[in-house]
């Protein structure tokens, strides 16, 4: 099974809730998407067995094929061809490696060219793979990092744990893709409230089974439960805030270690989504 943890916005618990669930799970696996910011290997601290490079294809030209068609530049949806001063220039930031201007070059001009953009890191931690992927700082997109963490990362016997990126934006897309649940961490407040909707329509949109924890809860957030009732939104958890768990959190611990409320939100947790122990 594969669960994929979200939030509207950072800071809300997600990768709290995902390292914990996966540590939990019996034989479970841990894949850190959030590749700009990957900080579960921060608490589940695995040995790292393994380090795999990873590379963005981009187009290159040879000027000496090239006759100015621009029948390269028409392709692109994505505009990142030009051609100006009598050669083509690529936008590298905003090229996706479809590889389609190399198809449609009648003069065979084009070939492609590996740039590595981040680095995917496989390590265990006690009975949990953790697998991180790790965008290398400029980048401007983590999609490729996250394809192959999640390849790396894909055994269909176990129960993977998929730590998302914050928000609602195109490698969230990618990361949810082939999950089969996704479990949304929400904020009791206004603000909160507010990006969790944007992240509950991209999983509707995707069709795609969703559940709520609602996490540092100090007193029921009237609109939110409306929302979940309403939506027909099942909450899995409710997490009350704790200033004791705030403070294990920022000395990189895992709280079913050391807090018996929240390892009890998480069995529940994980008997409500099917990932509980056999």
């Amino acid at each position: 099974m594969k669960v994929a943890v979200l939030s509207g916005k950072g800071g809300a618990g997600k990768t709290c809730i995902s390292v914990n669930l996966a540590a939990l799970a019996d034989q479970g696996i841990y894949i850190d998407c959030d590749v700009e910011e990957p900080n579960g290997r921060l608490f589940l601290k695995p040995e790292i067995k393994e380090q795999l490079e990873v590379y963005k294809s981009l187009p290159e030209f040879d000027a000496g094929k090239c006759n100015g068609c621009r029948e390269c530049v028409d392709f692109c949806r994505f505009n990142a061809l030009i051609y100006i001063k009598e050669k083509p220039k690529v936008f590298d930031e905003v090229c996706h490696s479809c590889g389609g201007c190399m198809l449609v070059c009648p003069s065979k001009a084009i070939t492609e060219r590996n740039r590595a953009i981040g680095m995917v890191e496989i390590g265990t931690a006690g009975t949990t793979k953790v697998v991180t992927g790790i965008l290398n700082t400029g980048e401007a997109s983590g999609v490729p990092v996250i394809k192959k963490a999640l390849e790396l990362g894909d055994e269909s016997n176990r129960f993977i744990v998929i730590d998302c990126p914050p928000g609602s934006a195109c490698s969230v897309t990618e990361s949810i893709t082939d999950a089969d649940y996704c479990i949304i961490v929400a904020e009791p407040t206004a603000f909160g409230f507010h990006n969790f909707q944007m992240v509950h329509r991209l999983t509707k949109l995707l069709h795609k089974p969703s559940g709520v924890v609602i996490n540092k809860v100090e007193e029921l957030y009237q609109p939110l439960e409306k929302y979940c009732k309403e939506e027909n939104l099942e909450i899995l958890s409710r997490i009350p805030y704790s200033k004791e768990a705030a403070k294990r959190i920022s000395e990189g611990k895992l709280l079913i270690h050391t807090d018996d409320v929240f390892q009890e939100a998480m069995m529940q947790v994980l008997r409500k989504i099917g990932g509980d122990r056999q």
